[in-house]
């Protein structure tokens, strides 16, 4: 059994020494999602022009004023909209101007429509307020220089990201192609949900957390159903996913240290090195990561839903962003609320929820089976190898749920 900074050092070393996932161009509004590939730069600038930002009349500020400080009525010379060319400036007078108008050129100020009054009709306007330079002036380039990084390599696109992109003129982008993973599930003991639960049966219930889980992750994802604890069936079953040409197989069940826990000698039979079996966790101490040469990674993780949860979370999550090009996810430190026991050399991930002022707290039903406490939990806290107990107020590694 290894500690898991080990486990994750072993993790990285094997995805880092395979190839990038091969890069894809998409459409901006295919890209939803997706892990860049390389920096996204724009093509152009962000205001592409100086705008006004109000409702007004744009101006030289100098003009806005008499010597005797008295406020001036000037001759209103037309109307810009937004969309409308840019304007020259007269000697003397304003411009009506519109939100997103192109600032005429020689004015550097626009007054809101609420600092004037109209005369004549709307020919003329008496300015009521001393305006500065710059005033409600959108400037080019204030946003997003020209050429400026919009997204460096590795970010997985959200709404906001494709709101940049299309801003500063991008309409494909350079994205990883989808990982694609595959999962097995074991367990002659395991029933679907909707199917009728016979005695001594349970419910599937890790299949369906780990198809979503995937699925939000941005993976093409595939389910290859349930077996029996049948080594034959399982590797028959394992040959025709390896000939799939999957980057990860997730496997649940039978690796711990029953007699129908098999998966490890099955794949040892089939070819496949085993990196690690069993790490100095909780819950899913029993987890197991091997690789076939030039094929698929596989992960075994224990049966138990939570188990699951976080082998996902803090085993295959970590690879699939490593083969994507992200970095690590990073924790935040808290502060307990409660205290909490632990057992003695293991790294415990523990159900929590975040407070405020820097506080976690520790959630009650903390057993690998339990799955209601999920339901509560925003984050996990991460509790190290050393000691039994921490009291409240100690400091943890806390990760988003």
């Amino acid at each position: 059994m290894i500690l898991y900074a080990e486990a994750r050092r072993l993790m990285s070393e094997a995805a880092l020494a395979r190839p990038a996932l091969s890069e894809e161009s998409v459409p901006l509004a295919q890209a939803l999602g997706r892990v860049s590939a390389s920096e996204l730069f724009g093509h152009e600038p962000i205001p592409p022009f100086d705008n006004s930002s109000m409702d007004g009349y744009a101006l030289a500020h100098s003009r806005a004023f008499g010597a005797s400080g008295a406020p001036l009525t000037l001759p209103v010379l037309g109307t810009i909209l937004a969309g409308d060319p840019p304007r020259c400036q007269a000697e003397s007078g304003v411009w009506k101007i519109m939100t997103g108008a192109p600032i005429p050129a020689g004015c550097d100020c626009v007054i809101p429509v609420e600092q004037t009054r109209e005369i004549d009709a709307g020919r003329a306007v008496e300015i009521l307020h001393t305006p500065n330079e710059g005033d409600f002036i959108r400037r080019a380039g204030h946003d997003f220089g020209a050429g400026a990084q919009v997204c460096p390599p590795g970010t997985r696109l959200t709404p906001r990201h494709l709101m940049a992109l299309a801003a500063v003129g991008l309409a494909e982008v350079p994205v990883r192609r989808r990982p694609r993973v595959a999962l097995l599930s074991t367990g002659a003991e395991l029933v679907p949900p909707g199917k009728p639960l016979s005695p001594g049966k349970i419910r599937d219930a890790s299949s369906a957390y780990l198809a979503a889980e995937c699925a939000r992750l941005g993976c093409d994802f595939e389910f290859h159903g349930l077996i029996a604890d049948d080594p034959a069936a399982f590797s028959a079953r394992m040959d025709f996913i390896l000939a799939e040409g999957y980057d990860v197989v997730l496997t649940t069940g039978a690796v711990s240290m029953g007699d129908k826990d098999f998966i490890p000698a099955a794949l040892k039979d089939m070819g496949a090195r085993t990196i690690f079996h069993k790490v100095a966790i909780k819950p899913g101490r029993p987890i197991l990561f091997a690789e076939f040469p030039k094929s698929s990674f596989v992960f075994g993780l224990p049966g138990n839903p939570v188990s699951s949860v976080v082998g996902m979370k803090f085993f295959v999550t970590p690879v699939l962003r490593e083969l994507l090009g992200q970095s690590e996810e990073s924790p935040i430190r808290c502060r307990l609320k409660n205290s909490a026991d632990k057992p003695e050399g293991l790294r415990c991930f523990y159900k929590a929820r975040r407070l405020e002022l820097g506080a976690v707290e520790i959630l009650p039903g903390q057993a690998s089976f339990q799955i209601h406490s999920l339901l509560s939990a925003d984050s996990w806290a991460v509790l190290p190898e050393e000691g039994t107990h921490m009291n409240p107020g100690a400091e943890v590694d806390v990760y988003e749920a």
